[in-house]
């Protein structure tokens, strides 16, 4: 139910095939905390690529970091 609401809130956004299928995996059946090295064996893209599609979502309000930082950095979804 809320990965239904999450998409209609979030309608208006453009994102690409990889954006998309990161916050699906993560609305369902998603595990741990996300950080940047599981996004980029996930979606089989550059460390560079990542960041770039994580902060585009975090720009969107779609994802939001954690509250540690530097290597500890992690992100969850926006609900």
């Amino acid at each position: 139910m809320h990965k239904a609401s999450f998409w209609q809130t979030h309608r208006q956004y453009a994102l690409n095939t990889r954006q998309v299928n990161m916050l699906n995996i993560l609305l369902t059946d998603f595990y741990g905390k996300l950080i940047t090295k599981k996004w980029v064996v996930m979606t089989k893209c550059s460390i560079d690529t990542a960041l770039r599609d994580i902060n585009d979502l975090i720009e969107k309000g779609m994802l939001r970091k954690s509250e540690a930082s530097g290597r500890s950095t992690s992100y969850e979804v926006a609900l």
